[in-house]
């Protein structure tokens, strides 16, 4: 676990569904302003590890510290007041109602220190095709602009951290190269970043720090490039 400046720290995390244990004393921290990328087979644990971090699902035990705080057992809507946001598998967006309505929710934890004008004009310069389709109801739009869609919701909280499971999921090549280009450019702009992907070429080519799950438990981590490097590593773990 490395991090200069960690912005979240998890240490020893267990969590699971019913009686069946996902996690197994997972431990791995953001620094602030970083690019951070969980990688790993499917069913490795990496959404119930973002869910217990998010507060969507109730750590067993362990600890979870957001910019010095303890907020291991803090309900989502006030993790998501003190700057932390996730943008979900499968995005999770209210299909009935428009991008423009979609984008208002994403607003109602109040602690943005920008106007909502201002926040709403970065991701429309973020994803013009919002801007183009704001009045459209979400449903109705394609995999990709969905996806767009729910990270320009989870932004316009003004997040301290933007937490996003499986962003390429579904989605054609060209999309998902376009996403995270804007992904690059939110950390340029100060954005911590914390990523589960599928895609692991992509991931550990954007990222300033990887971590490789398997089975509930982190089997390793480094910069993308050493864990790239080690053939056993990516045979048995990035599938490389």
């Amino acid at each position: 676990m490395s991090a200069a400046d960690p912005i979240l720290a998890v240490e020893g995390l267990e969590a699971g569904y019913g009686e069946v244990q996902v996690l197994w004393g997972v431990s791995l921290c953001a620094g602030r302003g970083q690019f951070t990328a969980i990688v790993g087979a499917n069913g490795a644990g990496k959404t119930t590890m973002l869910r217990a971090i998010a507060g969507t699902i109730r750590p067993w035990r362990g600890r979870v510290t957001f910019d010095g705080a303890d907020v291991t057992r803090m309900p989502t809507h006030l993790k998501a007041a003190r700057g932390v946001a996730l943008v979900p598998e499968g995005r999770q967006l209210f299909s009935a109602m428009t991008v423009d309505e979609n984008l208002q929710l994403g607003a109602f934890s109040g602690r943005a220190t920008r106007p909502y004008a201002e926040r709403l004009d970065q991701v429309f310069v973020l994803f013009p095709r919002l801007a183009e389709r704001r009045r459209q109801i979400a449903g109705t739009l394609s995999g990709g602009e969905q996806q767009m869609v729910a990270i320009a919701r989870s932004l316009m909280s003004d997040p301290s951290i933007l937490i996003i499971d499986e962003m390429s999921l579904g989605l054609a090549p060209v999309l998902v190269n376009q996403l995270f280009v804007t992904l690059k450019r939110l950390k340029e702009l100060g954005l911590t970043i914390l990523l589960v992907e599928q895609n692991v070429h992509l991931a550990l080519a954007v990222s300033d720090y990887a971590y490789v799950i398997a089975e509930g438990r982190i089997f390793t981590d480094g910069p993308p490039a050493v864990l790239e490097a080690n053939p056993e590593i990516r045979r048995a773990y990035l599938g490389l």
